[in-house]
Protein backbone atom coordinates (compact mmCIF):
# COMPACT_ATOMS: atom_id res chain seq x y z
CA UNK A 1 0.00 0.00 0.00
CA UNK A 2 1.40 3.40 -1.02
CA UNK A 3 0.86 5.37 2.18
CA UNK A 4 2.37 8.56 0.73
CA UNK A 5 0.48 8.79 -2.57
CA UNK A 6 -1.06 12.23 -3.29
CA UNK A 7 -4.65 11.35 -2.38
CA UNK A 8 -3.61 9.34 0.68
CA UNK A 9 -1.60 12.32 2.00
CA UNK A 10 -4.65 14.58 1.52
CA UNK A 11 -6.85 12.07 3.38
CA UNK A 12 -4.29 11.61 6.18
CA UNK A 13 -3.72 15.36 6.63
CA UNK A 14 -7.46 16.04 6.68
CA UNK A 15 -8.14 13.33 9.26
CA UNK A 16 -5.30 14.64 11.46
CA UNK A 17 -6.72 18.19 11.36
CA UNK A 18 -10.22 16.92 12.20
CA UNK A 19 -8.83 14.90 15.12
CA UNK A 20 -6.86 17.94 16.29
CA UNK A 21 -10.08 19.96 16.36
CA UNK A 22 -11.74 17.19 18.40
CA UNK A 23 -8.71 17.13 20.73
CA UNK A 24 -9.18 20.87 21.33
CA UNK A 25 -12.75 20.16 22.43
CA UNK A 26 -11.56 17.35 24.72
CA UNK A 27 -8.89 19.67 26.13
CA UNK A 28 -11.46 22.34 27.03
CA UNK A 29 -13.64 19.78 28.81
CA UNK A 30 -10.88 17.85 30.61
CA UNK A 31 -7.88 20.25 30.69
CA UNK A 32 -5.68 17.55 29.10
CA UNK A 33 -3.37 19.56 26.76
CA UNK A 34 -4.31 18.93 23.14
CA UNK A 35 -0.59 18.87 22.31
CA UNK A 36 -0.15 15.76 24.45
CA UNK A 37 -2.97 14.04 22.57
CA UNK A 38 -1.31 15.01 19.27
CA UNK A 39 2.02 13.49 20.38
CA UNK A 40 0.25 10.25 21.36
CA UNK A 41 -1.52 10.27 17.97
CA UNK A 42 1.89 10.54 16.30
CA UNK A 43 3.19 7.58 18.36
CA UNK A 44 0.17 5.48 17.30
CA UNK A 45 0.72 6.47 13.65
CA UNK A 46 4.37 5.43 14.01
CA UNK A 47 3.26 1.85 14.73
CA UNK A 48 0.62 1.97 11.98
CA UNK A 49 3.20 3.22 9.49
CA UNK A 50 5.71 0.52 10.42
CA UNK A 51 2.98 -2.10 9.89
CA UNK A 52 1.86 -0.76 6.50
CA UNK A 53 5.28 0.08 5.07
CA UNK A 54 8.84 -1.11 5.65
CA UNK A 55 10.37 2.06 4.19
CA UNK A 56 12.00 4.46 6.63
CA UNK A 57 10.92 8.08 6.21
CA UNK A 58 13.07 11.04 7.31
CA UNK A 59 10.58 13.42 8.91
CA UNK A 60 13.21 15.79 10.33
CA UNK A 61 13.24 18.37 7.45
CA UNK A 62 9.44 18.74 7.72
CA UNK A 63 9.67 18.85 11.53
CA UNK A 64 12.28 21.63 11.40
CA UNK A 65 10.34 23.82 8.93
CA UNK A 66 7.04 23.32 10.76
CA UNK A 67 8.75 24.09 14.06
CA UNK A 68 10.20 27.38 12.83
CA UNK A 69 6.91 28.55 11.28
CA UNK A 70 5.00 27.35 14.34
CA UNK A 71 7.33 29.25 16.64
CA UNK A 72 6.85 32.46 14.64
CA UNK A 73 3.06 32.07 14.60
CA UNK A 74 2.85 31.27 18.31
CA UNK A 75 5.01 34.25 19.35
CA UNK A 76 3.06 36.53 17.00
CA UNK A 77 -0.24 35.19 18.34
CA UNK A 78 0.89 35.88 21.91
CA UNK A 79 2.25 39.36 21.06
CA UNK A 80 -1.04 40.35 19.43
CA UNK A 81 -2.79 39.71 22.77
CA UNK A 82 -0.39 41.75 24.92
CA UNK A 83 -1.75 45.13 25.95
CA UNK A 84 0.85 47.68 27.02
CA UNK A 85 -0.84 49.82 29.64
CA UNK A 86 0.32 51.42 32.87
CA UNK A 87 -1.66 48.95 34.96
CA UNK A 88 -0.02 46.08 33.01
CA UNK A 89 3.54 47.25 33.75
CA UNK A 90 3.89 45.43 37.10
CA UNK A 91 2.48 42.07 35.81
CA UNK A 92 4.76 42.29 32.75
CA UNK A 93 7.88 43.02 34.83
CA UNK A 94 7.02 40.26 37.32
CA UNK A 95 6.49 37.77 34.47
CA UNK A 96 9.75 38.87 32.86
CA UNK A 97 11.65 38.38 36.14
CA UNK A 98 10.13 34.93 36.76
CA UNK A 99 10.86 33.87 33.15
CA UNK A 100 14.47 35.11 33.21
CA UNK A 101 15.47 33.83 36.65
CA UNK A 102 13.54 30.60 36.06
CA UNK A 103 15.37 30.03 32.77
CA UNK A 104 18.81 30.65 34.31
CA UNK A 105 18.07 28.68 37.50
CA UNK A 106 16.58 25.69 35.67
CA UNK A 107 19.42 25.67 33.12
CA UNK A 108 22.05 25.77 35.88
CA UNK A 109 20.56 22.84 37.81
CA UNK A 110 19.90 20.83 34.63
CA UNK A 111 23.49 21.46 33.45
CA UNK A 112 24.85 20.23 36.81
CA UNK A 113 22.69 17.08 36.59
CA UNK A 114 23.78 16.35 33.00
CA UNK A 115 27.44 17.02 33.84
CA UNK A 116 27.31 14.58 36.77
CA UNK A 117 25.28 11.76 35.18
CA UNK A 118 26.09 11.80 31.43
CA UNK A 119 29.55 10.40 30.58
CA UNK A 120 31.85 12.58 28.40
CA UNK A 121 29.65 15.64 29.03
CA UNK A 122 31.73 18.82 29.43
CA UNK A 123 30.32 21.75 31.41
CA UNK A 124 30.03 23.87 28.24
CA UNK A 125 28.09 21.13 26.43
CA UNK A 126 25.98 20.56 29.55
CA UNK A 127 24.81 24.20 29.48
CA UNK A 128 24.03 23.87 25.78
CA UNK A 129 21.94 20.72 26.32
CA UNK A 130 20.31 22.13 29.47
CA UNK A 131 19.05 25.35 27.85
CA UNK A 132 16.40 23.73 25.59
CA UNK A 133 15.21 21.70 28.61
CA UNK A 134 14.75 24.93 30.59
CA UNK A 135 12.48 26.81 28.15
CA UNK A 136 8.72 26.90 28.72
CA UNK A 137 6.57 25.84 25.80
CA UNK A 138 4.18 28.63 24.80
CA UNK A 139 2.86 26.23 22.14
CA UNK A 140 1.44 24.08 24.96
CA UNK A 141 0.76 26.74 27.61
CA UNK A 142 -1.14 29.40 25.62
CA UNK A 143 -3.89 27.07 24.28
CA UNK A 144 -4.18 25.32 27.67
CA UNK A 145 -4.69 28.24 30.09
CA UNK A 146 -7.76 29.81 28.49
CA UNK A 147 -9.98 28.59 31.34
CA UNK A 148 -7.88 30.07 34.15
CA UNK A 149 -8.50 33.26 36.08
CA UNK A 150 -7.71 36.25 33.76
CA UNK A 151 -4.73 37.43 35.84
CA UNK A 152 -3.23 33.93 35.92
CA UNK A 153 -3.86 33.44 32.21
CA UNK A 154 -2.15 36.78 31.51
CA UNK A 155 0.86 35.76 33.63
CA UNK A 156 1.31 32.51 31.70
CA UNK A 157 1.08 34.24 28.32
CA UNK A 158 3.69 36.82 29.33
CA UNK A 159 5.98 34.32 31.04
CA UNK A 160 5.96 31.66 28.31
CA UNK A 161 6.52 34.24 25.56
CA UNK A 162 9.45 35.82 27.42
CA UNK A 163 10.86 32.36 28.18
CA UNK A 164 10.72 31.41 24.48
CA UNK A 165 12.53 34.54 23.34
CA UNK A 166 15.15 34.71 26.09
CA UNK A 167 15.76 30.96 25.89
CA UNK A 168 16.46 31.12 22.17
CA UNK A 169 18.74 34.13 22.66
CA UNK A 170 20.59 32.33 25.47
CA UNK A 171 20.99 29.18 23.36
CA UNK A 172 22.52 31.02 20.41
CA UNK A 173 24.73 33.03 22.77
CA UNK A 174 26.10 29.72 24.11
CA UNK A 175 26.52 28.43 20.54
CA UNK A 176 28.46 31.61 19.73
CA UNK A 177 30.68 31.00 22.76
CA UNK A 178 31.92 27.82 21.05
CA UNK A 179 33.64 30.23 18.67
CA UNK A 180 33.87 33.57 20.58
CA UNK A 181 35.69 35.32 17.72
CA UNK A 182 32.60 35.03 15.48
CA UNK A 183 30.27 36.64 18.06
CA UNK A 184 32.51 39.14 19.82
CA UNK A 185 31.66 37.97 23.35
CA UNK A 186 29.05 39.54 25.63
CA UNK A 187 29.59 43.01 24.12
CA UNK A 188 28.94 41.70 20.61
CA UNK A 189 25.84 39.87 21.84
CA UNK A 190 24.45 43.05 23.48
CA UNK A 191 25.14 45.02 20.29
CA UNK A 192 23.32 42.31 18.33
CA UNK A 193 20.23 42.73 20.55
CA UNK A 194 20.23 46.53 20.23
CA UNK A 195 20.64 46.32 16.44
CA UNK A 196 17.78 43.78 16.23
CA UNK A 197 15.46 46.03 18.28
CA UNK A 198 16.23 49.08 16.11
CA UNK A 199 15.64 47.12 12.88
CA UNK A 200 12.46 45.58 14.34
CA UNK A 201 10.94 48.95 15.29
CA UNK A 202 11.76 50.54 11.91
CA UNK A 203 10.46 47.51 9.98
CA UNK A 204 7.26 47.38 12.06
CA UNK A 205 6.39 51.02 11.44
CA UNK A 206 7.12 50.63 7.71
CA UNK A 207 5.02 47.46 7.38
CA UNK A 208 1.98 48.98 9.13
CA UNK A 209 2.08 52.21 7.11
CA UNK A 210 2.56 50.40 3.79
CA UNK A 211 0.00 47.66 4.35
CA UNK A 212 -2.76 50.06 5.44
CA UNK A 213 -2.62 51.47 1.90
CA UNK A 214 -2.85 48.10 0.13
CA UNK A 215 -6.40 47.47 -1.10
CA UNK A 216 -5.98 43.84 -2.18
CA UNK A 217 -7.99 41.24 -0.26
CA UNK A 218 -5.00 38.85 -0.22
CA UNK A 219 -2.65 41.07 1.76
CA UNK A 220 -2.68 39.13 5.08
CA UNK A 221 -0.67 36.18 3.82
CA UNK A 222 1.55 38.68 2.04
CA UNK A 223 2.14 40.27 5.44
CA UNK A 224 2.95 36.88 6.99
CA UNK A 225 5.33 36.19 4.08
CA UNK A 226 7.12 39.48 4.80
CA UNK A 227 7.47 38.56 8.50
CA UNK A 228 8.80 35.08 7.62
CA UNK A 229 11.26 36.70 5.19
CA UNK A 230 12.48 39.16 7.84
CA UNK A 231 12.87 36.32 10.35
CA UNK A 232 14.85 34.14 7.94
CA UNK A 233 17.11 37.00 6.78
CA UNK A 234 17.67 38.00 10.40
CA UNK A 235 18.73 34.42 11.18
CA UNK A 236 21.17 34.44 8.26
CA UNK A 237 22.65 37.68 9.66
CA UNK A 238 22.83 36.12 13.16
CA UNK A 239 20.30 38.56 14.61
CA UNK A 240 17.81 37.67 17.38
CA UNK A 241 15.05 37.28 14.81
CA UNK A 242 12.28 36.36 17.21
CA UNK A 243 12.47 39.91 18.60
CA UNK A 244 11.37 41.16 15.15
CA UNK A 245 8.17 39.12 15.41
CA UNK A 246 7.52 40.09 19.04
CA UNK A 247 8.08 43.82 18.48
CA UNK A 248 5.91 43.90 15.35
CA UNK A 249 3.09 42.15 17.24
CA UNK A 250 3.38 44.58 20.17
CA UNK A 251 3.37 47.66 17.93
CA UNK A 252 0.36 46.65 15.81
CA UNK A 253 -1.55 45.54 18.94
CA UNK A 254 -0.84 48.86 20.68
CA UNK A 255 -0.90 51.32 17.77
CA UNK A 256 -2.32 54.22 19.80
CA UNK A 257 0.66 53.97 22.13
CA UNK A 258 3.32 53.83 19.40
CA UNK A 259 1.74 56.24 16.89
CA UNK A 260 1.69 59.53 18.76
CA UNK A 261 2.30 63.15 17.88
CA UNK A 262 3.26 63.66 14.24
CA UNK A 263 3.34 59.90 13.62
CA UNK A 264 -0.40 59.74 14.34
CA UNK A 265 -1.03 61.81 11.19
CA UNK A 266 0.34 58.99 9.03
CA UNK A 267 -1.81 56.28 10.58
CA UNK A 268 -5.29 55.45 9.34
CA UNK A 269 -6.38 53.77 12.55
CA UNK A 270 -9.54 52.10 11.17
CA UNK A 271 -7.65 50.45 8.28
CA UNK A 272 -4.71 49.46 10.47
CA UNK A 273 -7.01 48.08 13.17
CA UNK A 274 -8.83 46.00 10.55
CA UNK A 275 -5.45 44.54 9.51
CA UNK A 276 -4.71 43.76 13.17
CA UNK A 277 -8.08 42.05 13.70
CA UNK A 278 -7.83 39.93 10.53
CA UNK A 279 -4.16 39.12 11.18
CA UNK A 280 -5.09 37.89 14.65
CA UNK A 281 -7.60 35.44 13.15
CA UNK A 282 -5.22 34.23 10.41
CA UNK A 283 -2.37 33.83 12.91
CA UNK A 284 -4.60 31.85 15.27
CA UNK A 285 -5.74 29.50 12.48
CA UNK A 286 -2.23 29.10 11.04
CA UNK A 287 -0.73 28.41 14.46
CA UNK A 288 -3.38 25.72 15.01
CA UNK A 289 -2.54 23.95 11.72
CA UNK A 290 1.24 24.19 12.11
CA UNK A 291 1.13 23.14 15.78
CA UNK A 292 -1.01 20.14 14.86
CA UNK A 293 1.36 18.75 12.23
CA UNK A 294 4.51 19.57 14.22
CA UNK A 295 3.52 17.55 17.27
CA UNK A 296 2.07 14.67 15.26
CA UNK A 297 5.31 14.42 13.27
CA UNK A 298 7.28 14.71 16.50
CA UNK A 299 5.30 11.74 17.82
CA UNK A 300 6.19 9.85 14.63
CA UNK A 301 9.93 10.39 15.30
CA UNK A 302 9.93 9.36 18.99
CA UNK A 303 12.11 6.39 19.96
CA UNK A 304 9.79 4.71 22.47
CA UNK A 305 12.41 2.21 23.66
CA UNK A 306 14.55 5.00 25.15
CA UNK A 307 11.83 5.73 27.74
CA UNK A 308 12.43 2.38 29.43
CA UNK A 309 16.09 3.04 30.27
CA UNK A 310 16.82 3.42 34.02
CA UNK A 311 19.51 6.05 33.47
CA UNK A 312 17.18 8.07 31.19
CA UNK A 313 14.39 7.92 33.79
CA UNK A 314 16.74 8.91 36.65
CA UNK A 315 18.27 11.92 34.86
CA UNK A 316 14.88 13.02 33.54
CA UNK A 317 13.20 12.81 36.96
CA UNK A 318 16.00 14.83 38.55
CA UNK A 319 15.63 17.52 35.87
CA UNK A 320 11.83 17.60 36.30
CA UNK A 321 12.20 17.92 40.09
CA UNK A 322 14.71 20.77 39.63
CA UNK A 323 12.25 22.59 37.33
CA UNK A 324 9.52 22.68 39.99
CA UNK A 325 11.96 23.43 42.81
CA UNK A 326 13.20 26.58 41.03
CA UNK A 327 9.65 27.49 40.09
CA UNK A 328 8.35 27.08 43.66
CA UNK A 329 11.01 29.44 45.06
CA UNK A 330 10.34 32.06 42.37
CA UNK A 331 6.56 32.02 42.59
CA UNK A 332 6.61 32.16 46.39
CA UNK A 333 8.99 35.14 46.18
CA UNK A 334 7.03 37.11 43.59
CA UNK A 335 3.42 35.98 44.17
CA UNK A 336 3.17 34.79 47.76
CA UNK A 337 0.99 31.80 48.61
CA UNK A 338 -1.37 31.92 45.59
CA UNK A 339 0.82 29.83 43.29
CA UNK A 340 -1.55 27.07 42.18
CA UNK A 341 -1.91 25.82 39.51
CA UNK A 342 0.89 28.12 38.16
CA UNK A 343 3.55 26.10 39.98
CA UNK A 344 2.89 23.03 37.84
CA UNK A 345 2.28 24.76 34.51
CA UNK A 346 5.82 24.51 33.13
CA UNK A 347 5.74 22.12 30.15
CA UNK A 348 8.55 21.76 27.63
CA UNK A 349 7.73 21.34 23.93
CA UNK A 350 8.24 22.82 20.49
CA UNK A 351 11.29 25.03 21.16
CA UNK A 352 12.93 22.31 23.26
CA UNK A 353 12.79 19.96 20.26
CA UNK A 354 13.90 22.62 17.76
CA UNK A 355 16.92 23.77 19.76
CA UNK A 356 17.97 20.22 20.58
CA UNK A 357 18.31 19.49 16.88
CA UNK A 358 20.16 22.81 16.41
CA UNK A 359 23.06 21.84 18.71
CA UNK A 360 26.25 22.12 16.56
CA UNK A 361 28.09 18.92 15.67
CA UNK A 362 31.22 20.01 17.59
CA UNK A 363 29.18 20.30 20.82
CA UNK A 364 27.17 17.10 20.47
CA UNK A 365 27.74 14.34 23.04
CA UNK A 366 27.18 10.81 21.75
CA UNK A 367 26.44 9.46 25.25
CA UNK A 368 23.46 11.81 25.70
CA UNK A 369 20.21 9.86 25.38
CA UNK A 370 17.51 11.66 23.33
CA UNK A 371 15.00 9.83 25.53
CA UNK A 372 15.78 12.41 28.25
CA UNK A 373 14.31 15.07 25.99
CA UNK A 374 11.15 13.05 25.39
CA UNK A 375 10.80 12.05 29.05
CA UNK A 376 11.00 15.67 30.25
CA UNK A 377 8.50 16.86 27.61
CA UNK A 378 5.94 14.14 28.39
CA UNK A 379 6.57 14.26 32.16
CA UNK A 380 6.16 18.04 32.46
CA UNK A 381 3.05 17.89 30.26
CA UNK A 382 1.49 15.17 32.42
CA UNK A 383 2.20 17.16 35.59
CA UNK A 384 0.52 20.17 33.98
CA UNK A 385 -2.44 18.01 32.97
CA UNK A 386 -2.87 16.76 36.54
CA UNK A 387 -2.65 20.32 37.93
CA UNK A 388 -5.18 21.71 35.43
CA UNK A 389 -7.67 18.89 36.07
CA UNK A 390 -7.28 19.34 39.83
CA UNK A 391 -7.78 23.11 39.52
CA UNK A 392 -10.88 22.61 37.38
CA UNK A 393 -12.40 20.20 39.93
CA UNK A 394 -11.62 22.67 42.72
CA UNK A 395 -13.24 25.51 40.78
CA UNK A 396 -16.33 23.40 40.10
CA UNK A 397 -16.58 22.47 43.80
CA UNK A 398 -16.40 26.13 44.83
CA UNK A 399 -19.03 27.06 42.25
CA UNK A 400 -21.31 24.25 43.43
CA UNK A 401 -20.95 25.39 47.05
CA UNK A 402 -21.69 28.98 46.06
CA UNK A 403 -24.79 27.87 44.14
CA UNK A 404 -25.99 25.75 47.09
CA UNK A 405 -25.51 28.63 49.50
CA UNK A 406 -27.36 30.98 47.17
CA UNK A 407 -30.19 28.48 46.68
CA UNK A 408 -30.37 27.83 50.43
CA UNK A 409 -30.49 31.57 51.12
CA UNK A 410 -33.24 32.04 48.56
CA UNK A 411 -35.31 29.18 50.00
CA UNK A 412 -34.81 30.46 53.56
CA UNK A 413 -35.88 33.96 52.52
CA UNK A 414 -38.86 32.49 50.69
CA UNK A 415 -39.81 30.42 53.75
CA UNK A 416 -39.62 33.47 56.01
CA UNK A 417 -41.80 35.49 53.64
CA UNK A 418 -44.44 32.77 53.56
CA UNK A 419 -44.38 32.46 57.35
CA UNK A 420 -44.68 36.21 57.83
CA UNK A 421 -47.64 36.35 55.43
CA UNK A 422 -49.30 33.45 57.24
CA UNK A 423 -48.88 35.16 60.62
CA UNK A 424 -50.22 38.46 59.31
CA UNK A 425 -53.38 36.80 57.99
CA UNK A 426 -55.82 35.36 60.55
CA UNK A 427 -57.16 32.06 59.17
CA UNK A 428 -60.31 32.45 61.26
CA UNK A 429 -61.25 36.12 61.11
CA UNK A 430 -63.90 37.30 63.53
CA UNK A 431 -67.27 38.21 62.01
CA UNK A 432 -68.31 41.82 62.13
CA UNK A 433 -71.31 42.04 64.57
CA UNK A 434 -73.02 44.46 62.25
CA UNK A 435 -73.17 41.84 59.54
CA UNK A 436 -74.90 39.28 61.77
Amino acid sequence: MDVFSSYNIIIEASVILILSFIFNGISKRTNIPSVLLLIFLGVILQFVLSYLSSDEVDFFPALEVLGIIGLIMIVLEAALELELKKDKLVPILKSLAVALVGLLGSAYLAAMILYQFVPEMSMQSAWLYATPLSILSSAIIIPSVSGLDPSKKEFHIYESTFSDIMGIMMFYFLVGELNPASQGGAGGFALNIILTIVISVMASYAIILIFQEIKSQAKLFLLIAVLLLLYAIGKQLHLSSLLIILIFGLIIANMKLFFRGKLANFLDYEKAHRIYHELHIVTLETAFVVRTFFFVIFGLTIAIASLFSFSVALVSLLIIISIYLVRFVLLRTFYGSDILPQLFIAPRGLITVLLFYAIPAEAQVTTFEPGILLFVIIGSSLVMTWAMIRDKKKTRTLLDLAEKEELSGTQEASGRSTHEIAESEDPFPEEDPENL
